[in-house]
Order: C-alpha cells, then structure tokens, then sequence
C-alpha cells in the first residue's frame, strides 16, 4: 500500500475510531461514574482522556511508514 493510501484509509479510521471512542466514553461518564465518589470520576475522566493516545499513535506511526 502506498504512503499516500495509509494516510488516506489511517485517517478515516481515526476519525471513526475518535467518534466512536468519546460516544463510549461519554455515554460511561453520564451513566455509571456520575454516582461514584469525586476521587473515582476523576480517575475516569482523566484515563479516558488519555487512553485514545496509544491508539491513535500506533495508527499514525503506520501511517507515517516509509514506503
């Protein structure tokens, strides 16, 4: 697959996967944390907030590989 084509098919997957990804992690933060304790919505906000990362990284480093 050419470079040009994994940037093309890696940022559509991105996208898909980032919607999909905050619609999960928000339908779980309206529902269930929002009756745990300030210390537990905290740890939940903030590893959803930085889980997408390792993801999204691996799927841009294959983006970015040369030819």
């Amino acid at each position: 697959m050419s470079a040009r084509n994994r940037k093309l098919v890696g940022t559509i997957v991105l996208v898909i996967f980032l919607g999909a990804y905050a619609w999960v992690a928000v339908e779980v933060g309206a529902g269930r944390i929002s009756h745990a304790p300030h210390w537990a919505q905290f740890a939940y906000f903030l590893m959803a907030g930085l889980l997408w990362v390792i993801p999204a990284g691996v799927l841009i480093r294959w983006m970015q590989r040369p030819d």
